[in-house]
């Protein structure tokens, strides 16, 4: 059974928050500025309203998880710390007094009842929405661009991502006693992840057996991890690795495993949207989809601006069908599908960048210059998406595009006008967003594995992200 979080909290104790945590503290100021009762509205129907236990109300439950999200931190030490920081209690509609949850309910939560919830583009609107109402987005323009993380296993297998944490945690418990090395027990030498979670089990009861040891909190948090991956990993023991996570590139000699998240930004620094994808996507295609999920959180554009990898054909030709002008300049090399890389190469699907390219000799009258890139035949006999892109027995494999077209030629003229040049000098504020998004609140590294567990991940962090800055927005009004 499920009850809903704003009953009346009886307390002798409640003045208590009065005193401790002042006006300024950005998790009352996130209390007093949110109505959080549109969670409870949403997830209604994945509980049952008549029979069972009576179950956590899923108001709290989303907030432990967005204090997670604020504070970086894991399932266990979130609830650990609800017990003693009245900030937190306060936060969670709990009186001083009252007990905190299990942690493994957090897991629960987030598989159960929001998998199917879409929260990601619902937060996001949310935030925008209360943004707008404050008098905070003024401007008719979004920045975007994508910024990458790394999948949680890195192209490890589970057992390998297992031996790094375990290994991080024995490494600093060495630096306080070395003599527990006698203590643990034998690390497992055979490939198979469950051996592994076995060998994980035994050291992990070892260590909690020392109070001493669990007294540091270096030691505590890397514990806290290791035990959350232990127990993730028991429900995925057939999966070799993260199956949603793809090769990407940053450049031409640097690539990444994981995935994307495209984001849309207004010029006051407020997220208006963001897709999820794996790490091999095109930025410049996910354009349209930020642009139409702007408009329905309740944005108006005029402008978008982006960097070269939005100014293929289509979306100059979007921008004039969509009524809005696209500050984005025009590479050398005009990206018509695949994405172009800052050496002019282009990336498969499969990841793969092309190892050179050249001008299209032939001359046809009327046809527009082209340029052929060359990719690695090898690679090609055998890559997983060969089937419809490379003909079996071929000895090359080359894609063709097309330079300049009249779309290029009148964006190439926008390009140079002060319009133009005065907008394109806001785009440097969205690199500081993606920093932001993985420095302070871990979206550098995948905290689960699956495209919807980093769909979870980026809504959590974008809706903390865009309530920070709300509120620093209405201070300084």
């Amino acid at each position: 059974m499920i009850e809903q979080q704003q009953r009346l909290v009886l307390s002798p104790y409640m003045e208590i928050y009065e005193l401790v945590i002042p006006k300024d503290n950005l998790l009352r100021q996130i209390k007093e500025l949110v109505d959080f009762s549109f969670i409870y509205d949403e997830l209604l129907d994945k509980y049952c309203l008549n029979n069972g236990r009576n179950a956590a109300p899923p108001i709290r439950m989303f907030k432990y998880l967005l204090l997670k999200s604020i504070y970086d931190l894991s399932d266990v030490d979130v609830v650990e710390r609800s017990k003693y920081d009245m900030s937190f209690k306060y936060f969670l509609d709990m009186a001083p007094e009252d007990e905190v949850i299990n942690p493994s309910s957090l897991t629960k939560f987030r598989k159960l009842r929001l998998k199917d919830m879409n929260l990601l583009d619902r937060l996001i609107a949310k935030t925008v929405q209360i943004a707008l109402d404050k008098g905070i987005i003024r401007s008719k323009s979004i920045i975007v661009d994508a910024t990458h993380t790394k999948s949680r296993y890195n192209q490890k297998t589970p057992r390998q991502a297992l031996q790094d944490q375990s290994k991080k945690l024995r490494c600093t418990i060495y630096e306080i006693d070395e003599t527990m090395k006698d203590k643990f027990p034998n690390k497992n030498t055979e490939d198979s992840l469950e051996k592994e979670l076995e060998y994980c089990k035994q050291l992990i009861s070892v260590i909690k057996g020392n109070e001493e040891l669990c007294s540091y909190p270096k030691v505590q948090e890397k514990l806290n991890l290791l035990e959350e991956s232990v127990s993730d990993d028991m429900e995925h023991l057939e999966t070799s690795k993260d199956g949603d996570a793809k090769i990407g590139h940053k450049t031409a000699d640097t690539s990444f495993f994981g995935y994307k998240t495209h984001i849309a930004m207004t010029e006051e620094r407020i997220i208006t949207a963001a897709t999820v994808t794996s790490g091999e996507k095109t930025d410049g295609k996910e354009l349209p989809a930020l642009i139409q999920k702007s408009r329905e959180a309740g944005m108006e554009i005029e402008t978008v601006i982006g960097d070269k990898a939005y100014s293929s054909k289509e979306n100059i030709d979007a921008a004039k069908d969509g009524d809005y002008e696209l500050v984005s300049r025009l590479n050398s090399l005009v990206t018509q599908g695949n994405r172009t890389k800052p050496d002019g190469m282009y990336q498969c699907k499969a990841g793969h960048l092309a190892i050179r390219k050249a001008k299209d000799s032939r001359k046809s009258e009327g046809k527009n210059p082209r340029v052929v890139y060359f990719f690695d035949v090898e690679k090609c006999k055998r890559c997983p998406y060969r089937e419809g892109c490379y003909k079996e027995g071929a000895k090359s494999k080359q894609y063709t595009e097309t330079l300049i077209c009249d779309s290029h030629s009148e964006q190439a003229q926008f390009q140079e006008t002060e319009y133009f040049k005065s907008k394109a000098k806001e785009r440097y504020k969205i690199e500081a967003k993606n920093s932001e998004l993985k420095h302070r609140h871990g979206y550098d590294v995948a905290s689960s594995s699956g495209l919807i567990g980093m769909e979870m991940q980026g809504a959590m962090a974008i809706f903390a992200v865009n309530l920070k800055r709300i509120i620093k927005l209405m201070g300084e009004k």
